[in-house]
């Protein structure tokens, strides 16, 4: 049998026939008629006003944090739950992340943590520079309580929904809570350019000059002249138009991922020491990657036992983020709290949830899951 991938890209013929358009309108090089095509399109189907295709998600939230007035030795309050490009987009400006633990009903950053950090912050007269939001696996953090205590004390919320497209909270779709968002369109995510990423806000001036900065911030002149630090971070034109093509199946994509969850929360929902990721209050989670917790006393396997019978059935899957302050390269960073994020990475699991999976490549990985189960009692 074929190997089941834990997210794999998933395209087709329509996409194929839409870059080999581009190729053939002699758009090859960054920008180009899909690059704006794209911009406009994926701004309305979020429902926000601006947006600027990148080369990746990463360069995107480097960008966003740069707008944003972020610098050197400034401080940039994030989740520590998530995958390192957000920590490292913080160091790439020479900026100090501090890490707050998540909220057990939605794995995503804690408000009430954020609350008292932030409170700290002023009352120690330097608040930091920027809040950088995580929408985890597919489900927004709580803007309700973020955007307020933002609001309170000024200071500016960045939205990385790089694993959230297609989510929405309260009504509204995921990256379009922050000041600015991003997204990723990297080979694993819900779409995908092959790579690329998209920064979205209400502020065309912010949007423009993303633009300016990621064309290597060339000034106005018919020579080739800088005055600041650019950078060269635009999408280019081919996988601009595979993104459009992508973003016209979104919807479906959504559905399948959802579909998936759903059926494996059926199957293995009841059994006693398996439990999947919450669904928060307020959230229409797209679910990018099912997510459960394994308690290997109550269900009589580990989450690494799981894990290798899995492996061993040709079936990917991996354990949920390792937290930032337990990263080497982060442990000397400030955290606030830390247990709650380190015991979703030593008992939680992503299993294969990529929208190319079949009924039929789910119950297998339904019956992995059932075999190992077994196997250990």
């Amino acid at each position: 049998m074929a190997r089941i991938y834990l997210s794999p890209p998933h395209v087709g013929e329509r996409d194929r026939a839409r870059v080999l358009a581009a190729f053939d309108s002699g758009w090859i090089a960054p920008l180009g008629p899909d690059v704006d095509a794209f911009e406009r399109e994926f701004a309305a189907a979020l429902g926000v006003d601006h947006a600027a295709a990148l080369s990746s998600g990463t360069a995107a939230l480097q960008l966003a944090l740069r707008l944003v007035g972020v610098g050197p030795g400034d401080e940039v309050i994030t989740a520590s739950l998530t995958f390192v490009a957000t920590a490292n987009a913080i160091s790439y400006l020479q900026a100090v992340p501090v890490f707050l633990d998540s909220d057990p009903d939605s794995w995503c950053l804690d408000p009430a943590l954020l609350e008292a950090e932030l409170a700290d912050c002023a009352r120690r007269g330097r608040l930091p520079a920027a809040v950088v939001t995580v929408d985890l696996y597919g489900q927004c953090a709580d803007y309700q309580r973020i955007r307020a205590v933002c609001d309170r004390y000024h200071v500016p919320l960045v939205e990385d929904a790089a694993e959230a497209l297609g989510a929405s909270y309260r009504g509204r779709a995921a990256g379009t809570w922050g000041d600015i968002g991003v997204f990723s369109f990297n080979g694993n995510k819900m779409i995908t350019t092959s790579g690329g990423g998209m920064l979205v806000s209400a502020r065309a001036d912010w949007v423009e000059r993303a633009r300016f900065l990621a064309t290597q911030a060339r000034d106005p002149a018919p020579h080739y002249q800088h005055s600041e630090l650019g950078y060269n971070y635009r999408m280019s034109n081919l996988l601009a138009a595979m993104g459009r093509s992508q973003l016209e199946v979104l919807r479906e994509r959504v559905a399948r991922r959802r579909a998936i969850r759903d059926r494996y929360r059926r199957a293995l929902g009841a059994i006693d020491g398996i439990e999947f990721m919450p669904q928060a209050a307020g959230g229409e989670p797209s679910w990018w990657l099912t997510c459960v917790t394994v308690d290997g006393e109550r269900a009589g396997a580990s989450r690494d036992d799981i894990r290798a019978y899995l492996e061993s059935c040709d079936i990917e899957s991996r354990p949920v983020w390792k937290p930032m302050h337990l990263q080497p390269l982060y442990e000397s960073c400030r955290v606030r709290g830390g247990a709650v994020s380190a015991g979703l990475f030593e008992r939680g699991l992503c299993l294969p949830s990529g929208s190319v999976m079949t009924d039929g490549d789910v119950d297998r990985v339904i019956a992995a899951v059932e075999a190992a189960l077994a196997e250990t009692r």
